[in-house]
């Protein structure tokens, strides 16, 4: 197999652990979401420790951390990155699954929306389409409902404002997520040593909940390490297409397994969102094509000027 093609397969199973990890945070939906938040947080930082120590990388760690500046944008960061991981682990609990998934298929177009108040970055026609789809997506389903799909919107929102900020970051994604959940562990130690007191606390009590508790640090790095594999290896096209796996294994497990409610506004809601990403995913594969064209230009011109003998044009 190639290494393009083994980035593939590192993509999409990482996108498939992403989509199925519903099924996982429901079988402990006894749990209150802030305890389980809390596990995530410290064996996370468990598993990507270990990560670094065998890779030789931990120092890279206390770099990651060695100015103000760095620990505020990682600080930031893991605020981000916590939402967002709290408000899905709810969401399953609660029967919002259905939500959860829109908002993940919100996210690529409210980072649009953010490269442009925040940068300035200029839209084509299909993206500014793609972003005013979306927004009639969520009037509508808002309208229809009697209320802001509130879980979409903060996912979406929390997981752009993660990716803006991680822009800022020179440190790679296993060393900047080991920060983020390092800064985290101070809270996360607090929240279970009140979720212990008397004989309160779910790690402990039973077996079953105690492995799944350390399996949340696998679950966590696993498909992080897998995407991060992939990208070196696969075109940003091919990342940003095979990642809508994601919320549609999502909302598959939420519809068909979990069985939720899924109104005519649920389906006018996602059929805008869907032909969203459908003009996005288009302008995104027609923007790559032209700076991937436009780089074998530059490549051959400069090839040329270098050296005027391959063309024929030097005089002998």
């Amino acid at each position: 197999m190639t290494e393009a093609g083994k980035g593939v397969a590192a993509l999409v199973a990482a996108c498939t652990v992403w989509g199925l990890s519903g099924l996982y945070y429901k079988l402990l939906a006894h749990v209150p979401p802030i305890e389980i938040l809390a596990h995530r947080t410290l064996w996370s930082l468990v598993f990507f420790t270990l990560v670094l120590l065998v890779q030789g990388r931990l120092s890279h760690l206390r770099a990651a951390l060695g100015s103000v500046r760095a620990v505020g944008i990682v600080v930031f960061a893991a605020v981000m990155i916590s939402t967002n991981w709290f408000v899905f682990i709810l969401s399953i609990q609660i029967g919002k699954a259905t939500e959860a998934s829109l908002g993940y298929y919100l996210f690529p177009l409210v980072a649009v929306g953010i490269g442009r108040v925040i940068f300035g970055e200029r839209l084509s026609r299909m993206q500014a389409l793609a972003v005013a789809l979306a927004a009639l997506a969520v009037t509508v389903l808002t309208l229809g409902l009697g209320a802001a799909p509130w879980i979409a919107l903060v996912l979406s929102m929390s997981f752009g404002l993660y990716g803006l900020v991680k822009k800022r970051l020179s440190a790679g994604p296993v060393v900047s997520v080991t920060a983020e959940v390092l800064v985290l562990s101070p809270v996360a130690l607090i929240v279970l040593a009140l979720a212990h007191r008397g004989d309160g606390g779910a790690f402990g009590a039973d077996l079953a909940d105690s492995l799944l508790l350390m399996f949340a640090g696998i679950l966590t790095a696993g498909p992080l390490m897998l995407f991060s594999y992939a990208s070196k290896r696969v075109r940003m096209g091919t990342v940003g297409l095979v990642q809508y796996i994601n919320p549609t294994l999502q909302f598959v497990v939420a519809v068909m397994v979990f069985s939720e409610p899924f109104s005519s506004w649920h389906l006018i809601a996602f059929a805008l969102i869907w032909a969203a990403l459908a003009l996005y995913s288009a302008s995104s594969v027609s923007l790559e094509r032209a700076a991937r064209r436009a780089r074998v230009s530059a490549s051959t011109l400069s090839t040329t000027v270098t050296n005027p003998a391959r063309d024929g044009s030097a005089k002998p």
